[in-house]
């Protein structure tokens, strides 16, 4: 009984294009460096999300922090999603 190739090789090429593309744009991609300034603002934010409108500007800051375990005491991991954004508006 043949198998038929036509499926599995549209399925092939689709993947293969997304992993090919994957791999081009990590190779572009240059390596930042980490600001500990940076690091230690986003650390500090409150958990939920604010914003603040001033004249010429509005801030906005956002942060999700939760720890997902498995069973009472099994293994887990903690997710700490923090933003910093801001709109600015000047007039030349």
């Amino acid at each position: 009984m043949p198998l038929p190739l036509a499926p599995i090789a549209g399925i092939a090429i689709k993947y293969g294009s997304v992993a090919l593309a994957t791999y081009a744009i990590t190779r572009r991609v240059s390596h930042a460096r980490r600001d500990q300034r940076a690091e230690d603002a986003l650390d500090d934010l409150q958990e939920g999300f604010s914003i603040r409108r001033e004249k010429d500007q509005t801030s906005s800051t956002a942060r999700f922090n939760r720890t997902i375990r498995i069973g009472a005491n099994g293994p887990g991991v903690e997710i700490d999603i923090s933003a910093f954004g801001r709109f600015k508006i000047r007039r030349l």
